[in-house]
């Protein structure tokens, strides 16, 4: 193999395929990056390929000249650490010898050690998938949607996911497509966000099908995002996901391949509130911010902030109170109220977090009792439960 690469490029697909490189593992070959040259009607192409057993990730770098096509395998920390190093440099030469690597710039020379190249895992081509040749698995659900579309289901909902792993079965969102309809929803016990969008050339009919993707490969795909029109097919497996950012024939420049979450889904639909009776309407920035301020004097002892709405004000009273470090209070103006006076407690940080993935300038918020829990609703696409905390 014997390349000569725009190092911008490069650095930048390595900073990306290192989010599948696995930390510790005994298997020192999943800590390494496979890279191949190839040739195809005179155009070059630089794939970068990356696992951790659990996500793979497959990037193509355009900006290069293949003078002898090939492949290696050598450590990502290394040849992230020289490629970065290397920052007056505007392209690199890497070639291989062996299962090493020389990587050559202008007034210097990195010979890496690697591997046999033959000794990296398999990952998915997403060609072989949809078709269910080479040994593959045939998908049971392929679906089209654009990037920044499926990006805005995955920002409004991966935030609330749980974190800990002890509740491994909501460490991950669910992808829900039904017809036309695609639906996300996150919860980590305490908080919901649902999102849903519509499927652009989808039959109405097709058969339903989710899945629970994980919260890394979630992340890792929102990395991949660069315009947001750029269509993104999803192939869904019994036990994988596949995100190809191009088009069905030709997968393009990324394709993130991922492990499912075992498990069942919890029933959200029935810890979403249909007899709310009071129902709010506000400016997203003023009320994010007034309770951003109310909860600079909480602590964890006392995370709450004391929400209380009046009606024939159309006013919002926020406080907070922390033993040792003093009060706060906050009015507000609303834009709408119907309904009787309410005071409620909630944690700020699930407020301000749902209010941050939000366009649209005016929301509303139902509630039905100190008790009971609180739902936010933008638009008719997303909406988001929240539990009510007690203050003393």
């Amino acid at each position: 193999m014997k390349v000569i690469v725009d190092r911008a490029s490069l650095l930048d697909a390595i900073n990306l395929v290192s989010g599948a490189v696995a930390g510790r593992t005994p298997k020192v070959q999943l800590q390494c990056v496979k890279i191949i040259a190839s040739k195809s009607q005179g155009a070059g192409e630089l794939t970068l390929i990356a696992t951790d057993a659990e996500v793979s990730l497959r990037l193509s770098v355009s900006k290069v000249d293949v003078q002898q096509p090939g492949e290696a395998l050598i450590p990502c920390d290394k040849i992230r650490q020289i490629v970065s190093a290397e920052e007056g440099e505007a392209t690199l030469t890497l070639e291989s010898e062996g299962d090493a690597v020389h990587i050559r710039g202008n007034d210097a020379h990195f010979k890496v050690l690697g591997y046999p190249p033959a000794d990296f895992p398999p990952v998915p081509e997403f060609g072989a998938v949809v078709s269910g040749s080479d040994g593959n698995t045939k998908a049971k659900a392929v679906l089209s949607h654009p990037a920044g579309s499926l990006a805005q289901l995955v920002t409004r909902t991966l935030f609330a996911a749980a974190r800990e792993a002890s509740r491994y079965a909501f460490n991950g969102v669910l992808l829900k497509r039904d017809g036309k309809r695609l639906e996300m929803v996150a919860t980590d016990g305490r908080r919901l966000a649902l999102a849903r969008a519509n499927l652009s050339g989808t039959e109405k009919d097709a058969k339903a099908v989710s899945c629970i993707v994980p919260s890394k490969a979630l992340n890792m795909m929102l990395k991949l995002v660069q315009e947001n029109d750029e269509p993104v097919q999803v192939a869904i497996t019994d036990a994988q996901i596949l995100f190809a950012f191009g088009t069905a024939a030709s997968p393009g420049r990324a394709v993130l391949v991922s492990n499912l979450v075992e498990g069942v889904f919890p029933p959200y639909e029935d810890v979403i509130p249909k007899d709310q009776d009071k129902r709010v309407t506000f400016d997203r920035d003023v009320v994010s911010s007034a309770v951003k301020r109310a909860a600079l004097l909480t602590n964890e002892e006392s995370r709450g902030v004391r929400m209380h709405f009046r009606g024939k004000d159309r006013q919002l009273e926020l406080a907070s109170r922390a033993p040792e470090m003093g009060e706060a209070n906050v009015k507000v103006d609303l834009a709408g109220y119907d309904g009787e006076d309410i005071e409620i407690g909630f944690n700020p940080l699930f407020i301000v977090d749902a209010l941050k993935v939000l366009d649209e300038p005016q929301v509303m918020m139902e509630l039905k009792a100190t008790n009971k829990p609180g739902l936010i609703k933008s638009g008719t696409d997303f909406l988001y439960v929240v539990m009510p905390v007690n203050l003393q």
